[in-house]
C-alpha cells in the first residue's frame, strides 16, 4: 500500500509581486500529479507573514522502511495503554469486552 506524506514548503521575503508569482509557478510546476496542494498566509504584523504551500507527495523507501520498522513496537505500545484504561476503569476482564479505540 502506498501512503501519501504531508509536506510543506514556505516562501519568505517575496520583494515583488511578479517575483512571487515565478516562485508558485516554479514549486507548482515540481509537485506531484496528485499533490492536492493548498496556500495559506502563516504570520503576523509583528514576526512577519510567509506563504506555507501544504501538498501530499508518496512516501520514499526510506520512510516506508522506518514506519515497518517501529510499526510493530507502536502497536503493542497502543494496546498497553488500552489496557491501562481497561484496568484504571475499573473494567472487569470475566465480562465480555467491548474494545476501546485510542485515536491519536
Amino acid at each position: 500500500m502506498s501512503r501519501k506524506v504531508k509536506e510543506f514548503i514556505e516562501i519568505k521575503d517575496h520583494a515583488s509581486l511578479d517575483a512571487l508569482i515565478e516562485k508558485l509557478i516554479e514549486v507548482r510546476d515540481a509537485l506531484p500529479e496528485d499533490a492536492q496542494a493548498e496556500v495559506k498566509m502563516k504570520g503576523d504584523d509583528v514576526f512577519g507573514r510567509l506563504l506555507s504551500i501544504v501538498f501530499f507527495r508518496p512516501q520514499t523507501a526510506e520512510e516506508a522502511e522506518c514506519d515497518a520498522r517501529y510499526a510493530e513496537a507502536y502497536r503493542q505500545s497502543r494496546e498497553q495503554a488500552l489496557s491501562a484504561i481497561e484496568g484504571g476503569a475499573g473494567v472487569d476482564v470475566a465480562a465480555p469486552r467491548r474494545r476501546l479505540r485510542i485515536v491519536a
